[in-house]
């Protein structure tokens, strides 16, 4: 399962750990929802495995992440410049 398909489907919460501590070790409750929504596989495309310091993300899965996470800044930057400029023009 591709990490665009898992992503939506873990919990928020890991959604936002990843987001925070892209590029770090998984801690294990991470890799359990990542595990118990692809059905425990495991695609090369965004598992990297054992490191020194614990399973990590591939760097293909860590570049999306980041990706997800300025597209998501953008996207709220957009809305309050909207809003704001809704506001002042009232």
């Amino acid at each position: 399962m591709k990490i665009i398909e898992w992503w939506p489907l873990v919990d928020a919460d890991t959604r936002g750990w990843l987001i925070e501590h892209n590029g770090e070790p998984l801690p294990p409750n991470v890799i359990a929802d990542i595990m118990a929504v692809t059905g425990g596989t495991t695609d090369s495309e965004w598992w990297a495995g054992e490191s020194a310091d614990g399973p990590q993300l591939s760097d293909e899965a860590v570049d999306w992440i980041e990706a997800v996470c300025r597209q998501r800044r953008g996207a709220e930057s957009w809305l309050k410049s909207s809003i704001a400029s809704r506001i002042a023009f009232r």
